[in-house]
């Protein structure tokens, strides 16, 4: 066996084998490479910089360095670590989601105590997805019409007020004409036909229907005249027409139906030989074509043979050549008090205002009284105490006899109640509930009840033993459903619905479907035996609710600490998260910083409460985005400008 070299490490373990080498190899390096011999060590040891030489040297070399460029941070791709959890993305910005600091979100998602949890941003509220409103269109021809200017008026204010009522119900009101009718492939068959003057204005109106498709055609006095939540209503919203149908009591009035039918309908009666004699659409068709409904429920038509029948006053002046005009101009005030006395007799129960908060917070709710005591007057109206066609059994809407008007301080989910809720920030209510316009960390930890709005509004619906986050949902529930919706009306104490200008009260009128009265009457017309001048009803007797009287110094004080809190809030706001990146990259004063801070202490201190705020200010700033754009598509078809529809075009 041949002898293996002499390794002195190989008779021992194998583990100290390696300690033994490892410590031959340092001493060899401490020995040899570890030692100098300077003449004098001390020089050695002077000339190594220390202290403040070493400091200043350091930053001589940084200075000289040339200055990096900024390279953005970059999240690492998820693959370099597949074993880490996956993280959560915010949803992406949707259209038209955002009016000034208020961003919101479609979703399925919206009654979720919080919007965080799905938008991953404190900032964004979840809304319910908007609901499509199915069209109702009405035809509307300004050629053959009165010229003159009071008629011409008169007509303009009778389509815009079908275009409200309509609205508010939950349609998508529009206007068509003769351009229309002239895109439907059968309007060339029309051409060479002699007809009637009404049959040719109803051929031309049931082309324009069957160029847009599905949906409903109305006569532009056809107006909707019931609760929101009327079955032949809600049979509309729904959108889906499986047959033709016409209503008995509406004449031609009303049609409703699929493309598919309507044009099938348009065939059968320019086929019909005897065309040129009838007067009407649904007599030059087969009987079989509609489906005739015999109930209505919900639709006021004020035909001509209606107003005859009904309204004597109206009547006279229509038979007159030289009074037509005067007919119509009085139709669109009593058209739109039928739709406010309708209203009020929806809600029989009264108008509910919300205090849940009753000391202190009068100057909350001073818009919601005054909003309360427009809605429970009397509209003006050529004949007072009548009903609409509809109706003929309806209350009539008298000086004598107000809705009632009561300050709650709980939410009540009554059918028969309307409820006006003003939701304040919670940096506002703890203003105003401890007289304070500073406040800091200690005193809103140590000093402040938690969510006290949210728990108070609730304490009947939901009962106590609750947290607040479990109250959310309902009070989502009440703002954003289609029962809620149309049971009560919802603001921020912040920017509350003021009727002071044009633009705030037709917001209003377009959510109610007719025009708020802005003033009280003076001039004492009311039905015998109503007396009294006044129309407008007196403020709640209980209009502080369950708490004190205050003074009017009190109040004048309240008051002042509630605009303090309002401008506190547009200095902090616009919107507070950009206002915390801003601060964040070392923007913004000290101010700035402080009150931004301080909002961020308050809303984290009040997560509910500021959840429905939030809510609240996203609801309606999508409502008002909802409406515009509707109007900028219909901007064309207003009755305004050179392109208008509702007058004659020059050509």
């Amino acid at each position: 066996m041949a002898s293996r070299a002499w390794n002195p490490c190989s008779y021992l373990p194998r583990r100290l084998q390696i300690v033994a080498s490892l410590t031959t190899f340092l001493l060899f390096c401490l020995l040899f490479l570890g030692t100098s011999s300077p003449d004098d060590p001390t020089t050695y040891v002077n000339s190594v910089p220390f202290g403040p030489e070493l400091r200043t040297g350091a930053h001589q070399v940084v200075d000289r360095l040339p200055a990096l460029p900024k390279v953005p941070y970059m999240a690492p791709p998820t693959w370099l670590n597949p074993f880490s959890s996956p993280a959560h993305t915010p949803p992406p910005e949707q259209a038209n989601s955002s009016s000034g600091e208020a961003r919101w979100y479609a979703d399925f998602k919206w009654r979720n105590p919080f919007s965080s949890s799905t938008t991953l941003d404190e900032e964004r509220a979840v809304l319910p997805p908007l609901v499509e409103r199915p069209p109702v269109y009405t035809y509307f021809d300004a050629a053959g019409r009165r010229k003159d200017e009071k008629s011409r008026q008169a007509e303009q204010d009778l389509l815009q007020v079908w275009r409200r009522a309509w609205w508010a119900q939950g349609f998508k009101p529009v206007v068509l004409g003769k351009p229309e009718a002239m895109n439907n492939p059968l309007y060339r068959a029309v051409q060479g036909l002699e007809l009637e003057a009404e049959m040719e204005t109803e051929l031309m109106r049931w082309l324009a229907w069957g160029n847009m498709g599905t949906g409903i055609l109305a006569n532009w006095l056809a107006i909707p005249m019931a609760a929101y939540d009327d079955a032949m209503l809600s049979f509309f919203r729904r959108g889906e027409y499986p047959l033709l149908v016409r209503y008995e009591s509406l004449e031609s009035g009303l049609f409703v139906g699929s493309k598919i039918w309507i044009e099938k309908a348009i065939k059968e009666a320019i086929a019909n030989p005897s065309i040129n004699t009838t007067k009407t659409f649904f007599e030059a068709v087969p009987p079989a074509t509609f489906t005739v409904d015999k109930s209505n429920t919900a639709i006021a038509f004020y035909s001509t043979a209606n107003l005859k029948a009904k309204y004597p006053s109206i009547r006279e002046k229509l038979s007159s050549a030289t009074q037509i005009a005067d007919g119509l101009a009085m139709l669109p005030p009593l058209i739109n008090a039928h739709l406010h006395s309708t209203w009020q007799n929806t809600f029989s129960t009264g108008i509910a205002i919300l205090k849940p908060s009753p000391e202190k917070t009068t100057s909350l709710i001073l818009p919601a009284i005054d909003l309360a005591r427009n809605l429970s007057q009397c509209a003006t109206s050529p004949i007072p105490a009548s009903c609409p066609p509809n109706r003929p059994k309806c209350k009539p809407c008298v000086s004598s006899t107000h809705m009632p008007i009561t300050v709650a301080t709980v939410f009540r989910n009554t059918s028969t109640l309307f409820t006006i809720g003003t939701v304040p920030h919670p940096y506002t209510l703890i203003s105003l509930l401890h007289s304070r316009s500073t406040l800091d960390v200690k005193f809103i930890r140590r000093e402040t009840a938690r969510d006290s709005w949210t728990l108070a509004a609730t304490s009947e619906l939901i009962g106590s033993g609750q947290s607040s986050f479990f109250r959310l949902p309902a009070l989502k529930d009440a703002v954003a459903s289609e029962y809620g919706r149309a049971r009560s009306l919802w603001f921020t104490a912040e920017r509350p619905p003021r009727g002071d200008s044009e633009k705030d009260a037709e917001e209003l009128d377009w959510h109610f479907g007719f025009v708020i009265p802005r003033e009280p009457l003076d001039d004492g017309r009311s039905v015998t035996p109503v007396p009294g001048p006044e129309r407008r009803p007196p403020p709640p007797k209980d209009e502080f609710g369950d708490g004190p009287r205050p003074s009017s110094s009190d109040l004048k004080r309240e008051i002042a600490f509630f605009e303090q809190a309002r401008l506190f809030l547009q200095r902090s706001g616009r919107s507070s998260s950009s206002s915390l990146k801003k601060l964040a990259g070392g923007g913004g004063g000290k101010e700035e910083k402080a009150a931004v801070q301080t909002r961020g202490i308050v809303e984290a201190w009040n997560l509910a409460d500021t959840e429905v705020w939030k809510f609240v200010r996203a609801w309606n700033a999508r409502l008002r985005v909802e409406r515009r754009g509707w109007e900028e598509e219909e901007e064309d078809f207003l009755g305004k400008g050179r392109f208008a529809k509702w007058v004659d075009r020059v050509i």
